[in-house]
């Protein structure tokens, strides 16, 4: 003998014999460390073409998330319809952590504010998981066409020019359209919209001339204000951006109050069950803060967010309650 009690033959059996007993007798099993979620391939719906913030958020911890819990994480672009398509999907999907949506402002809360009727309803329909990441949105100035040097130069320029100021957005209440909204009711000022096809159109357009100002994504203007095509006058986040340190925040430039920020989120269908939603959100923001997927997120003009789904809900009604005063403010409602 080397001295190690072995475990009889039909100690097995014993084990098996008192947890049916345990279940006959209704005590629970000692809970495990992990769930088994998942039981099946994932799928992560993103309501945008791939390469849009919302794809990039989503292909940041998917295979992470795969290979830490060992079953297959599928990210499905469903485009259209400013993320209503794959909204729609999501709000039938079985809740069981199976199905959920990477998506965007736009799709979580900006539809809710600016559409008659989208299809429904993020606040009823969804659970939220988490909020994974942020960027801020730039005031940018093409200077040939805008001659000003801060915030103060821009407001007199546009108060000097009523009705023949424009801006260029993504598209009708895209995250820079309602920015822009809100820049103008809190200035005094004016501005029309010009909506273009997509986020590097309108930088395109500004870029070209035919737009002087606009509010863009931090990571679609990066390389246009490192090589002063155009100017950046201030970052919408409360502290400046390390990949444009010398631009000020809203408030450094003289609009304190102005914290605006677009983002991405992850969310359930509703009823999906609260430690399930608690578990995926803390595996997903474990993945997020991992220091190579923060650094390439960082990288592209992202701030990495995560928490619980308690945090997000939270910010998630906040946001929809801001956005829905600004749109009242400027009479945009979308069928």
């Amino acid at each position: 003998m080397n001295g190690i009690a072995r475990a009889p033959a039909w100690a097995p059996l014993r084990r098996r014999h008192a947890l049916g007993l345990l279940a006959a007798l209704g005590i629970a099993r000692p809970a495990l460390a992990q769930s088994s979620w998942p039981a099946r391939p994932v799928t992560l719906l993103v309501p945008f073409a791939p390469g849009g913030a919302s794809d990039i958020a989503a292909r940041a911890f998917s295979t992470r998330l795969s290979e830490r819990r060992g079953q297959p994480v599928v990210v499905e672009n469903r485009p259209g319809a400013n993320g209503q398509v794959a909204a729609r999907l999501l709000a039938r999907a079985t809740p069981d952590g199976h199905t959920m949506m990477v998506g965007s402002i736009g799709a979580f809360a900006l539809n809710a504010v600016l559409y008659r009727n989208p299809g429904y309803d993020p606040l009823v329909d969804f659970a939220p998981v988490t909020l994974a990441v942020t960027t801020p949105n730039v005031l940018v100035v093409n200077p040939a066409v805008a001659p000003v040097s801060n915030l103060a130069e821009l407001v007199a320029w546009m108060k000097a020019r009523p009705g023949r100021v424009f801006h260029a957005t993504s598209g009708i209440g895209s995250s820079p359209h309602l920015t822009m909204e809100l820049f103008t009711q809190m200035t005094g000022t004016e501005a029309t919209h010009v909506p273009s096809r997509g986020g590097a159109t309108a930088v395109m357009d500004q870029l070209a001339g035919t737009v002087p100002i606009s509010f863009q994504g931090l990571g679609s203007i990066i390389g246009p204000v490192r090589d002063g095509r155009l100017r950046a006058l201030m970052v919408t986040a409360a502290r400046r951006s390390p990949l444009l340190p010398e631009v000020p925040t809203a408030a450094e430039a003289g609009l304190p109050d102005f914290d605006v920020s677009s983002w991405q989120a992850v969310m359930a269908p509703a009823a999906t069950p609260a430690p399930l939603l608690r578990e995926i959100a803390a595996e997903i923001t474990a993945i997020l803060r991992e220091p190579a997927v923060a650094e390439a997120l960082e990288s592209g003009g992202y701030t990495v967010a995560g928490g619980t789904p308690e945090e997000y809900g939270a910010f998630q009604r906040a946001e929809i309650a801001r956005w829905r005063r600004v749109a009242q403010a400027a009479n945009i409602v979308l069928d």
